[in-house]
């Protein structure tokens, strides 16, 4: 009797809960909202489909279930409630008035809204107590209060060179194709974009690969080792040292498999002081080589450890402090910045004091590693991979550190096997992939949101694995932008209760970033893939919120036009940073402030006294981002041969310097905000000689970095960097080889040494040599010990009328490899003309008032005549004013010119400039041929071809016009000896 009371009491309610079709919305309905959708969702994801799997009316509420492609959707509460109103406008009558739900990945699309777009209720976030960071750069003059300071960030930027058992041999983790392979490739992004940018917002970034590419290294330590040259001593105050346990030691050149160098040595400990006679440690290397080298730390963390360990590094820019949080970290290297140091003995290059804010805690010293160096773990085939027939040996890959797999890091480094070796060491292929992820999780061990872990205490508020993706298309269409997240592990909770889905908010937050900004600028239809909530070890393990970006393809060649370009790497690289920036800000519910752009309109010249140099420069909004306005800036300077200084904050838009004579100084400016701080701007030099022959300006008008000349055509398609290698800004680390398959019947080919875009690998474990935006110190050394005073200033300043020209005779304007380049479609137009209007104008100004100009540039006839944006005007002006004609391109492949006989009286000498990709100079792959003109005449030829090389004039002025860069002259007495007799030939007879 009770069941049919219950059974008449509950049947309203199950008779209510029918399918839809049932009350009224019928398949063909169902199919007319799929297709609704569909169109919605192919507005931003590409090529994505939707159906309406299930419908169920219950009550006054109509749920919708569509399949897992519409979760590929970046939702917004705009759009959700233009989403609502289509599928209400197709609704019969009979359900118009119900309430809707639209679910997708077991949500409704409302709760898929990243939290921080969300004006309702939101959900728990995700943070960390701490009171102090990882490292503090004491001596930055930039404390960002809207920025990341105080943040721990983990990144990895994809795959590594690894170890095949089964091949017997290293290799690359992906193919070699467009120059590159990823696992050089998203490092071009990461190392010296994207660390930077968080860097400068006051985070701390942490990596499981080597991030320093200097191939040197030398490690100091207090227990011996393999190292020579290198040393450790103490000097005892008002404490005295003591054994602090295992530490770190250096026995052996390479280790092998579970050696663990963190375990080989010993630590030693001090306790703090606040006042009085302070104790220290004195870390002192030998280095092979003058350059950049990244400098690590290591300590022990102890019970009572400091939170604020001073270390002073000892550079040729001077003395930077740090503030080491040794309260985590402990038993591993720790990155405190990247310094140019001398060769040789550098005495007391890192100091550790005992001072603190806190006395009778615990300072612990142990190891300092100094610079990036070769790999040194060996790998050898296990039992299982092994033929009796063969004689194996272990051996280390034999390349740069910052080219291997985070596999063989983490071992150097110090973590434990249950980090890399989840294999047993039989695999390194997913050892390196799942090392990755299992590192996060051993550097947040012991903190706030691992409580329960072993690790280094670090509270981690993210982790983003940075990779590039495979796929082709026949046509110039990209592949476009995917991101991957997982939401289920751990019952979909993150530990202290955020949920998971904090990660699809965090990869919405990159990609929506990403996408909107490429878009924006340089291809209006980049394509955006999907939002996918997958199983993927990378973004499945990690205990913080994660994403895994597959930014494009790096096997279509329409993606690698523009990913091979610096450019759109900046670009992808600060809308990155925007939107890290953007999440963590909302997770601590504190304001965020996007750090400026780099200045422009830079100028070095001399002020009204001859020691006086007035800077001057001008800030730049960003039309991409309303916040980042400057409203500061900050002066760097460098002495002589010495390296940049800290930095000095400067009031407004301009100042004066006072210089010694003789010393070339050189100066870089910096733009700040609440926020962070910008990248320099190039690097501007002067100097003044008592009693000079003469004063010279010095222009700079090379600022291009661009992507090598892409040819794309029905049977062809490629990089051609035999005509035009592009510009690598600064340098170039994902380099391996030229390409060498432009076929395009083999876009699809299997084997990938044959396919399209198939490349060699001669230059893979080099660094090369791009656009410093240094090169005025170089001429203006030349043109010191020629007896002359210089300063210095950019075209762009000159161009605008910043720069008065009255004071100097002469103008030294620096080409470079400046040229008209696109850069993929070409949708965004042309940058990096040599000769644009307002250039014209001024040299034509300052040659008509008699004085003496002298260009070089490898395209400097080639841009005027064979560029797509070249005007008769300024084909008119290069031969009225520097008196030469286009005479051809690829002028010389061995980069010999000599002086020949002519009007100029220069003396007979072969100059030597560099044709081929290096470390420290671009390569000049296709100089310039000139035709004299209008008066002027033959000065130098090259050697392989005899076309001319340089053309002179003299009339009412004087100007020397060279068809290769002065800089790219390897030899610095060659450059001296010819900046010499430039000078001769430019001076005025009497």
């Amino acid at each position: 009797m009770m069941k049919n009371r219950l059974l008449i009491l509950f049947l309203p309610l199950l008779l209510s809960v029918v399918p839809a079709a049932a009350k009224g919305l019928s398949a063909e309905k169902r199919k007319e909202i799929s297709q609704m959708l569909t169109r919605i969702l192919d507005r931003e994801v590409a090529g994505c489909k939707t159906n309406v799997t299930q419908v169920v009316d219950a009550g006054n509420r109509l749920t919708l279930y569509a399949s897992i492609g519409m979760s590929y959707y970046p939702f917004r509460e705009r759009s959700v409630a233009a989403i609502y109103d289509s599928i209400r406008s197709l609704l019969p009558a009979s359900l118009a008035r119900r309430r809707l739900s639209l679910v997708t990945d077991k949500h409704p699309i409302e709760e898929l809204i990243p939290q921080i777009y969300r004006s309702g209720s939101r959900g728990k976030t995700f943070t960390n107590r701490s009171d102090r960071p990882l490292v503090t750069r004491l001596s930055s003059p930039v404390k960002p209060t809207h920025g990341l300071a105080g943040r721990h960030i983990a990144m990895w930027q994809s795959h590594g060179r690894y170890f095949d058992q089964e091949e017997n041999r290293w290799r690359w983790q992906r193919s070699r194709l467009w120059e590159t392979c990823e696992d050089l490739y998203t490092q071009s992004y990461v190392l010296p974009y994207l660390v930077p940018m968080l860097e400068r917002a006051g985070a701390n970034v942490l990596l499981p690969r080597e991030r320093d590419v200097q191939t040197e290294e030398a490690i100091a330590d207090n227990d011996a080792g393999v190292d020579e040259g290198s040393s450790y001593v103490e000097f005892t105050g008002d404490r005295r040292w003591f054994d602090a346990g295992t530490g770190f030691a250096h026995r052996r050149e390479v280790y092998v498999e579970c050696q663990n160098p963190f375990a080989e040595g010993t630590a030693r400990g001090v306790q703090t002081v606040t006042d009085g006679r302070e104790s220290r440690a004195e870390w002192s290397a030998d280095l092979p080589a003058s350059g950049e080298y990244a400098v690590y730390v290591s300590y022990k963390t102890v019970e009572r450890s400091s939170e604020d360990a001073l270390y002073t590094v000892r550079h040729l820019g001077g003395e930077s402090r740090f503030a080491v949080n040794q309260t985590m970290g402990g038993g591993t290297w720790i990155y405190l910045g990247t310094f140019r140091f001398a060769a040789g003995q550098n005495p007391a290059l890192v100091t550790l004091s005992n001072r603190s804010s806190k006395k009778n805690r615990v300072v612990t010293a142990d190891a300092v590693k100094i610079g990036g160096g070769m790999g040194n773990v060996a790998r050898t085939p296990a039992a299982e991979f092994r033929t009796q027939d063969t004689d194996y040996f272990c051996e280390p890959s034999g390349y740069p550190r910052f080219c291997e797999g985070a596999r063989y890091w983490l071992q150097w480094a110090g973590f434990p096997e249950t980090v890399y070796r989840q294999k047993e060491g039989l695999d390194d292929y997913k050892e390196d992939y799942m090392s990755r992820a299992h590192w996060v999780n051993a550097l947040m061990g012991g903190s706030e949101r691992l409580p329960d872990e072993e690790g280094l205490n670090i509270p981690v508020d993210m982790a983003l694995a940075f990779h590039s993706d495979a796929g082709v298309r026949r046509n110039d269409e990209t592949i476009g932008t995917l991101g991957i997240y997982f939401t289920q592990e751990n019952g979909g909770r993150f530990e202290g209760g955020a949920s998971r889905y904090l990660s699809r908010d965090l990869t919405d937050l990159v990609m929506s970033q990403i996408v909107g900004d490429i878009r924006a600028t340089y291809e209006p239809e980049w394509r955006r893939r999907g939002l996918w909530n997958r199983s993927y070890y990378e973004a499945r393990v990690p205990a913080a919120p994660t994403m895994l970006l597959e930014l494009l393809s790096h096997q279509n060649f329409a993606d690698m036009r523009y990913g091979s370009d610096p450019r759109f790497k900046f670009l992808v690289s600060r809308a990155i940073y925007k939107a890290i920036l953007r999440h963590v800000s909302f997770q601590y519910s504190r304001p965020c402030v996007v750090q400026p752009l780099p200045v422009e309109g830079f100028s070095a010249v001399f002020a009204e006294r001859d020691d006086e140099v007035r800077l001057q420069w001008h800030g730049v909004e960003d039309p991409l981002e309303a916040s980042a306005s400057p409203t500061g800036y900050v002066l760097y300077t460098r002495i002589g041969d010495g390296d940049f200084d800290n930095g000095v904050p400067v009031d407004g838009t301009s100042t004066v310097v006072r210089q010694e004579p003789g010393v070339i100084y050189s100066y870089r400016v910096t733009a700040t905000n609440a926020g962070g701080e910008s990248f320099p701007s190039e690097t501007l030099s002067a100097a003044w000689v008592p009693e000079p022959k003469g004063r010279v300006l010095v222009v700079n008008g090379f600022d291009r970095v661009s992507a090598p000349l892409s040819i794309q055509g029905d049977s062809l398609a490629g990089f051609y960097r035999r005509l035009d290698s592009g510009v690598a800004d600064r340098h170039d680390i994902s380099f391996i080889g030229e390409q060498r398959v432009f076929d395009r019947r083999f876009t699809e080919a299997e084997n990938d040494e044959e396919a399209l875009g198939s490349c060699y690998s001669d230059y893979a474990t080099q660094v090369i040599g791009g656009n410093t935006f240094d090169y005025p110190r170089l001429h203006g050394a030349s043109i010191v010990r020629a007896g002359y005073s210089f300063c210095s200033a950019s075209a762009a300043a000159l161009a605008a009328g910043a720069v008065k020209t009255d004071d100097y005779f002469f103008m030294d304007v620096i080409f470079g490899k400046q040229r008209s380049v696109e850069m993929g479609r070409g949708t965004s137009g042309v940058e990096f003309r040599v000769f644009p209007e307002g250039l014209r104008r001024a040299l034509g100004e300052f040659t008509a008032s008699g004085r003496s100009l002298f260009v070089s540039g490898s395209f400097i006839a080639t841009d005027p005549w064979r560029s797509p944006a070249s005007t008769d005007e300024e084909r008119a002006f290069v031969k009225s004013v520097l008196r030469y004609d286009y005479r051809g391109g690829q002028a010389s492949r061995r980069g010999e010119a000599r002086i020949v006989a002519s009007p100029a009286r220069m003396d007979r000498e072969r100059f030597y400039f560099n044709t081929e990709p290096c470390r420290d100079f671009y390569p000049v792959e296709a100089p310039d041929a000139l035709r004299p003109v209008g008066g002027g005449f033959t000065v130098m030829r090259y050697d392989d071809g005899d076309q001319t090389a340089a053309v002179g004039y003299t009339g009412d002025y004087r100007s020397l016009a060279m068809g290769f860069p002065f800089e790219a002259i390897v030899d610095e007495g060659q450059r001296d000896r010819l900046m010499q007799q430039i000078m001769n030939f430019l001076e005025p007879r009497k």
